[in-house]
């Protein structure tokens, strides 16, 4: 049993760093059976798991990282709330997305968040680590004891706030509010 699960994992992990189906034998181990393509939540939970199986490589999740240019990193107190005034002066589409590098949860949604900012490109969404010296002052005021935490602004609003790496509710919010 364990065996099969080790070698799931190992061809799933190959499949997503290759961006390829994987093969897997059937339960009686006589023929291969291709699944369905993954969906974009089994991915997120592989990836999750990934990070369980040992690896010679060592990379940085999108949790610790920009990323790609959809997602915009939020460095300090100043450039956060130079941001939130625009938002809100502007009436604009925001995600707000308070993650930590240390966070399973954060590790686990982030691949989430940076595909819905590429699916809602008329949305920008920013990404404050909170373990930044420089926006401790912000998550004291914004009462953020959780991570992850999301604020979703629509029109230069609040509209909604997410704790926690609930994916079906995370694309639920933002397929409500953006699309």
């Amino acid at each position: 049993m364990a065996r099969n699960w080790l070698f799931r994992s190992l061809a799933l992990r190959h499949a997503i760093k290759n961006s390829v189906r994987p093969i897997f034998f059937n339960a009686h181990h006589r023929y291969l059976s291709v699944p369905p393509k993954p969906s974009l939540f089994a991915t997120a939970i592989a990836s999750s798991q990934l990070s369980l199986l040992p690896s010679f490589h060592h990379s940085r999740s999108l949790s610790s990282a920009a990323g790609s240019s959809d997602v915009v990193l939020v460095n300090s107190e100043e450039e956060f709330n130079n941001i939130l005034t625009k938002v809100k002066d502007n009436s604009l589409h925001a995600v707000f997305y308070f993650t930590a590098v240390w966070c399973g949860p954060c590790r686990f949604i982030s691949p989430i968040v940076g595909e819905l900012s590429k699916k809602y490109p008329h949305v920008t969404t920013y990404k404050i680590d909170i373990d930044q010296e420089a926006i401790q002052g912000t998550l004291g005021k914004l009462q953020i004891t959780s991570v992850p935490t999301l604020h979703f602004f629509q029109n230069g609003k609040m509209a909604d706030v997410l704790v926690g790496a609930d994916v079906a509710r995370l694309t639920n919010i933002t397929e409500k509010l953006f699309k």
